[in-house]
């Protein structure tokens, strides 16, 4: 019998017509003979709700209660799509993180699942049950609440697809799968029927929403076929694949933007070995993700000023850090906050020349800068001024054909 994965985001399970929505999709799988664990995320909105009361306390609200907090929205969740199986006249159940348990390592509001205890949930399957399981929560070693972070119910079902050995691992959403950039800003962009882990996971860490990094990162080194699809219509999906269902032919296969990062330049700094160390040590020990980073040397090849990118919400602690750390000296430090990333996403980009190029010659018929440029196989990256990025996207995704 085949057992599947369905995940269904905040906004599936947003109301309680949408909840009893849902509950019907669940019913119709089952109908066809699948074994189902459903997995819940709160309802769009909640979470938010919680953490703005959290801040009515305290700005610095203990991780440990926050865990706490931020749970119960799923809880709520469970209950309800449960109940509402219930009613339809089927057999299903909720289980909370400590009734199977998901024992999960790492900090308060961003640990990760390393395990589930599987006998009991298996033996309710075998009895025709359907199980409800909460999306973004476990249980830590010494018993405390733990969150797997935000948009982390991803993450939870590929772990269960995982552990369950499921056949497949469905994420409903409010769109219709994956598309070649934001179909709310490019109405012209295009539902892609295929794509690979790794261009997934590209566009999913570049700024596309529809998928979590770590989600797609898990199914791809356990090789776990994931589908994504709506919650409100009945039209296929995207199905996501390992490397064998690249496209080649296809150099570029969408558009990604992100408006949350910052550029920070370190002006005037000593130019001798160890230098870039120095500055990015003390950040990745306070948990700061460094991106794009340039080094340019001056004409007395004496100083050299290093430009990298951040997210907005670090500037100040990245600013701080550099300003208190005795081992490294320079003259000033400037920001800009009105930044953009736009990256062009493609496994056909390896074996197309050009690409680059046109991506360049692109930005520069719209009289657009680049400010930094980060490159990967299948990915090209580059900050420009945020007040460019529609025109940016629109841009490019014609020039490569996506429209």
């Amino acid at each position: 019998m085949i057992k599947k994965i369905l995940k269904f985001g905040g906004t599936s399970v947003g109301t309680i017509d949408r909840i009893q929505h849902v509950a019907n999709i669940i019913k119709k799988e089952q109908s066809t003979g699948c074994k189902i664990i459903a997995i819940v995320s709160a309802m769009s909105g909640k979470t938010n709700e919680l953490v703005k009361l959290s801040r009515e306390i305290s700005h610095d609200f203990n991780k440990r209660e926050l865990d706490v907090l931020l749970s119960s929205g799923e809880q709520v969740t469970c209950a309800l799509l449960t109940g509402a199986l219930i009613e339809l006249n089927m057999k299903a159940k909720s289980w909370l993180n400590w009734q199977i348990p998901i024992l999960t390592d790492g900090d308060h509001t961003n640990a990760r699942i390393i395990n589930m205890h599987i006998e009991k949930i298996e033996k309710y399957l075998d009895q025709n049950g359907i199980v409800v399981i909460p999306g973004f929560q476990g249980i830590s070693k010494v018993g405390d609440v733990t969150t797997i972070g935000r948009g982390g119910s991803d993450a939870t079902a590929v772990a269960v697809a995982k552990i369950f050995n499921a056949d497949s691992c469905e994420i409903y959403t409010d769109v219709d799968g994956v598309y070649s950039t934001d179909p709310n800003k490019i109405p012209v962009a295009k539902k892609i029927d295929k794509i690979s882990y790794d261009e997934m996971l590209e566009l999913s860490s570049l700024g596309a929403k529809v998928m979590q990094p770590s989600a797609v990162q898990t199914a791809m080194m356990y090789e776990i076929p994931l589908e994504v699809r709506s919650t409100f219509t009945d039209r296929k999906g995207t199905k996501i694949f390992n490397q064998e269902n690249i496209d080649y032919t296809k150099s570029v296969t969408g558009v990604a933007y992100s408006k949350d990062d910052a550029k920070i330049t370190v002006i005037g700094v000593e130019d001798k070995p160890g230098i870039a160390a120095n500055i990015f040590e003390p950040l990745s020990k306070a948990q700061i993700n460094v991106d794009m980073v340039i080094q340019n040397i001056s004409s007395d090849e004496k100083t050299t000023d290093i430009t990298f990118t951040v997210k907005r919400d670090d500037v100040s602690k990245t600013k701080q850090i550099l300003k208190s750390d005795c081992k490294i000296n320079f003259k000033e430090i400037i920001q800009n906050n009105k930044v953009a990333k736009i990256s062009i996403v493609g496994a056909g980009m390896v074996s197309t020349p050009g690409v680059t190029y046109r991506m360049f010659r692109a930005l520069s018929d719209e009289s657009i800068n680049i400010l930094a440029i980060s490159t990967s196989e299948i990915k090209l990256s580059v900050i420009i001024d945020e007040d460019n990025t529609l025109k940016a996207i629109k841009k490019l995704h014609s020039i490569f054909d996506l429209d």
